[in-house]
């Protein structure tokens, strides 16, 4: 029995293809309301253009907020002020102190806020998680490597302020880094290649230490890249077992046998912990990721193309 009426903010190609099945093969929740400001077709709910119509005319439980990040604050902040329980695709918002405005927010609403970074809820980054905490971490080499022409086509806010540029995907590969590291990690080094038309780069490195790794952090995070897409991090464990986790961290081998392929899958988890989280008024809200975009913006070096 569907018991958390929820609407989706936002539906582009992840709302789309993630947020709609995940949300339609969940008994907890009932699709009942959509806002896209360009419309959409075929859904079979009410669509509206505007957020607040949509608080107006439909009675909620829960959101999913799918916007880009610069106007995701306030869209959170309204939902929560209306008693609805909120989950923020990432990055959940374009600054820390608004994730923390946000937290507190729910706090005062007792409802739930929720900042999800699907790719920690891979099954192979959980079994990475583990066998880290078994034997300590040594050193991580992080490669993400996309076209962005093929995953943005034509998206030009992705370049300007707020839009994170390779970072919007490249947060991606940092929120698996800071759940399968035991310590905080910190920047030490960001080199930033800016993209020639905007304020965000498409390529960044990053060095990075930890409390307890002797061996190098580093992460190379490039949207030039064409053919086949390279989202890996390679691990060596304190105990100098070697550990691959790829597909974005979809797959683990572990001293290069298969360990773990796929899954459950990322989305269907997400909403497996939203309906707990909603049920509870617990809220999650894990804001490491983007801080480490934060402080890697504070820190760059920046080369023009």
């Amino acid at each position: 029995m569907s018991d958390l009426r929820i609407a989706i903010i936002g539906f582009g190609k992840i709302a789309r293809d993630q947020h709609a099945p995940a949300i339609a093969s969940n008994p907890a929740f009932q699709l009942v309301a959509l806002v896209a400001p360009h419309g959409a077709t075929d859904v079979g709910v009410p669509v509206f253009a505007d957020h607040r119509e949509m608080l107006e005319n439909i009675e909620l439980d829960a959101v999913a907020i799918c916007t880009p990040p610069d106007i995701r604050y306030g869209i959170a902040r309204d939902c929560l002020e209306r008693g609805v329980h909120v989950l923020l695709e990432k990055p959940p918002c374009a600054s820390l102190g608004e994730i923390a405005d946000l937290a507190e927010l729910s706090r005062r609403t007792e409802r739930s806020l929720f900042t999800t970074w699907h790719a920690q809820f891979n099954d192979a980054v959980m079994e990475a998680a583990r066998l880290i905490a078994r034997e300590g971490l040594g050193s991580m080499r992080i490669a993400w490597l996309e076209d962005v022409e093929k995953w943005h086509p034509g998206q030009q806010w992705i370049w300007e302020p707020g839009g994170f540029g390779v970072f919007d995907a490249g947060i991606n590969a940092l929120s698996i880094a800071t759940a399968i590291c035991p310590a905080r990690l910190l920047v030490r080094r960001a080199v930033f290649t800016m993209h020639r038309a905007g304020q965000q780069p498409t390529a960044v490195t990053l060095g990075m230490t930890a409390s307890g790794v002797d061996g190098p952090i580093e992460a190379m995070l490039d949207w030039r890249h064409k053919g086949e897409e390279q989202w890996t991090i390679d691990i060596r464990t304190g105990a100098g077992t070697r550990l691959r986790l790829s597909d974005g961290g979809a797959t683990l081998r572990i001293d290069d046998l298969p360990a773990v392929r796929h899954g459950r899958g990322e989305y269907p988890a997400i909403y497996e912990r939203f309906a707990a989280l909603a049920r509870d008024r617990e809220s999650l809200v894990d804001s490491e990721p983007l801080r480490l975009v934060a402080d890697a913006c504070l820190l760059a070096r920046r080369d023009s193309i």
